[in-house]
């Protein structure tokens, strides 16, 4: 009796493990999970945690052994989804980005998309010019410090906090001036929503790059916004597809095409390619679920979307959450009091340094950072004119390319071309330029114009992260500069044809199989006994009846002897 109960003691331990959540203020949330507990459940049980209610914007984000970011589907099970062993260790971040952050119901759930926000503007994913990045880093020193008192913060303070991948004494020294002088009075709240209403404003907003090379094999990022689908090469924004725009997303292997119907008459397919097929995944996935958040009226008009245009052929995909128009009206409904926000402050952060005391960038001296600051400023000028622009593949011109920057003042000026201009997104004015994927595929140009170091949930939050240290730097330098060396060749006529014709003969052998089977089905039915209508009715026929005493029973014999002949051996032997 007691060995049956330690027992069942000891198989329900083996059906649990735990699970660690890093939260966007750095803080870390354990539980105990069942084995075969799906997404939602460990998702509810945070948001429980963080009393949040606007939860749709928010997903858990994982790595897997190979290093690939995936986001946690909540219909499926956990342990399923993440190949390494428990414990689990993930991350909440913000999936989709509202549109307006103003027009959040909630202050608890604004302040934890201004966290995000701020993440994204340390690591490089939000890009801005000078002026911009000093008022917002202005914003984050009144949320995290208030008001400027010279007992407290002596002349340089703001070289304590890091903001950005690099600083420069002239931005720090803007930061102090306007923290000290245009902001005296603001709370916490007021400065955070300032704050993210001038980063929903910039150009990439929203953006969490997907490292990915053009068909010319220039380097690009591929992000997902709420406004459509953008493509970053520098530190410029060379196409953006709003979402009404975009007609299909399709991967297959490392290739990704985006189709677009730009004008009634003109569409185009935008071709890249992924760092590995695993990666092209997870892009095609996050393009599935963007379109389907920011673009559908309801959730009921999400369709199960296939990678390829044949059913037996890729992969097979549906978002299983609601739409950002659902969001709203359910955010609208919400009656509660406010509930009570803890608001990290001056506690040190480990990925985000800009609440922290440390000096900045000690192991190089100013007067050299000074150095590479304009050295980075010099390589930046000479991008302006640089060739990076993505093709594209115009349907209504035949295959023929043309230049993405012809393209885009051609046939949408007004949704691109007015919102860029050198003035408002020159490279020698912006921040540095979007960093690669953190845990791979890193150019060296992008790692030499961002120097900010990786972020700590590529490192310790997500499982599977390499160690810190020269010796894995040098590697994946040099892994990276192979992969820029190896610059994949668009695909000619031919290999589209060898896929057409592999295509079409597939189709015809699955077809041709299904056929046999149905046949072989259809006589096993008919020459059984079961007494059905229109089994009788076929029994009865001509064709039938020479079928089964000139073939049927024939071929039955044959194998009948055949069977009794190699009994007969077996016995034998």
């Amino acid at each position: 009796m007691l060995s049956r109960l330690m027992s069942s003691s000891i198989r329900s331990l083996d059906r649990e493990c735990n699970c660690t959540v890093r939260l966007l203020d750095d803080s870390e949330y354990t539980c105990t999970i069942q084995r075969d507990a799906k997404g939602q459940y460990l998702f509810d049980v945070i948001c429980h945690h963080l009393n949040l209610l606007e939860k749709d914007y928010f997903g858990i984000r994982y790595v897997d052994p190979d290093k690939q970011r995936h986001w946690l589907e909540f219909t499926k099970s956990i342990a399923k989804q993440i190949k390494s062993q428990p414990p689990f260790t993930m991350c909440l971040r913000v999936k989709f980005y509202p549109p307006d952050p103003a027009a959040l119901k909630e202050e608890i759930t604004r302040y934890l998309v201004f966290l995000q926000v701020k993440r994204d503007l340390y690591h490089g994913r939000l890009l801005c010019k000078t002026s911009d990045a000093a008022l917002l880093a202005a914003y984050i020193l009144q949320a995290e410090i208030g008001d400027h008192d010279p007992g407290k913060h002596p002349e340089g303070y703001s070289s304590k906090f890091q903001f950005f991948p690099k600083h420069s004494e002239k931005l720090e020294r803007r930061i102090a001036d306007i923290h000290k002088t245009e902001l005296i009075g603001q709370i916490p709240e007021i400065s955070e929503l300032n704050f993210l209403q001038k980063a929903q404003n910039l150009e990439t907003y929203g953006v969490d790059p997907h490292p990915c090379k053009d068909v010319s094999g220039n380097p690009a990022f591929l992000a997902f916004t709420p406004f459509g689908f953008t493509v970053l090469q520098g530190n410029r924004r060379v196409h953006l597809l709003n979402w009404e725009e975009v007609t299909k997303l399709k991967f297959e292997a490392k290739t990704f095409h985006v189709y677009a119907n730009q004008t009634e008459d003109k569409k185009i397919i935008l071709t890249f390619f992924a760092p590995t097929p695993e990666a092209c995944k997870h892009l095609w996935k996050c393009g599935v679920e963007n379109q389907a958040f920011y673009k559908l009226e309801k959730s009921s008009q999400v369709r199960t979307v296939s990678s390829s245009n044949l059913f037996f052929k890729g992969s097979r995909f549906r978002y299983s959450g609601k739409v950002a128009k659902e969001v709203m009206e359910q955010s609208a409904k919400i009656k509660r009091d406010p509930p009570e926000i803890h608001r990290a402050g001056m506690v040190p952060s480990r990925s985000c340094p800009s609440i922290t005391h440390g000096p900045r960038l000690t192991s190089v001296p100013r007067t050299r950072r000074r150095a590479v600051h304009i050295s980075i400023m010099e390589g930046l000028e000479s991008l302006r004119d640089s060739a990076h622009s993505t093709p594209v593949r115009s349907v209504s011109h035949g295959d023929s390319f043309m230049s993405s920057r012809g393209s885009m003042m051609d046939s949408s000026e007004a949704s691109t071309s007015a919102v860029i201009s050198d003035e408002a997104y020159s490279p020698s004015d912006s921040m540095l330029s979007t960093p690669v994927a953190e845990h791979g595929m890193e150019n060296p140009l992008n790692r030499h114009l961002n120097g900010a170091p990786r972020s700590v949930e590529d490192k310790e939050s997500e499982a599977g992260a390499s160690k810190e240290g020269q010796t894995a730097e040098f590697s994946s330098g040099r892994r990276a500069l192979r992969l820029v060396k190896s610059r994949p060749a668009p695909p000619s006529d031919a290999e589209e044809l060898n896929k057409f014709i592999l295509s079409v003969l597939r189709l015809f052998l699955v077809t041709i199989g299904l056929l046999f089977a149905l046949l072989l089905l259809l006589i096993m039915l008919t020459e059984s006994d079961l007494d059905i209508a229109f089994l009788r009715d076929i029994r009865k026929t001509p064709e039938f009846q020479q079928f089964h005493f000139e073939y049927f029973c024939p071929l039955r014999r044959w194998f009948a002897c055949k069977l009794r002949w190699m009994g007969g051996f077996l016995i034998s032997k």
